[in-house]
């Protein structure tokens, strides 16, 4: 499995504000980044896995949702995320 329960500690041990802290945007961000971006890729092998396509774009769309959240109560996490992730160009 490409996510384990290690992987997760660490993607939120390093966006969110402790190992434990699933619940912050930031953290939530992250992950759904690292699941998209893996989606991304087996999409790219298998054409017409169209519930994985549908499954992406679930995910990219609770990631806006999510980043629209965080833009509107506070601009300059938003910021910092975006640009840790490297959302944007």
């Amino acid at each position: 499995m490409y996510l384990t329960k290690e992987v997760k500690e660490e993607i939120f041990a390093k966006h969110g504000k402790s190992g434990t802290d699933t619940g912050s945007p930031e953290g939530q961000i992250a992950l759904f980044t690292h699941r998209i971006n893996h989606l991304t890729e087996h999409l790219k092998k298998n054409r017409k896995d169209f519930n994985t396509e549908r499954s992406l774009v679930k995910l990219v769309g609770k990631r806006r949702s999510l980043l629209d959240y965080l833009k509107k109560k506070e601009i300059n996490r938003y910021r910092a995320i975006v640009k840790e992730l490297g959302l944007r160009k």
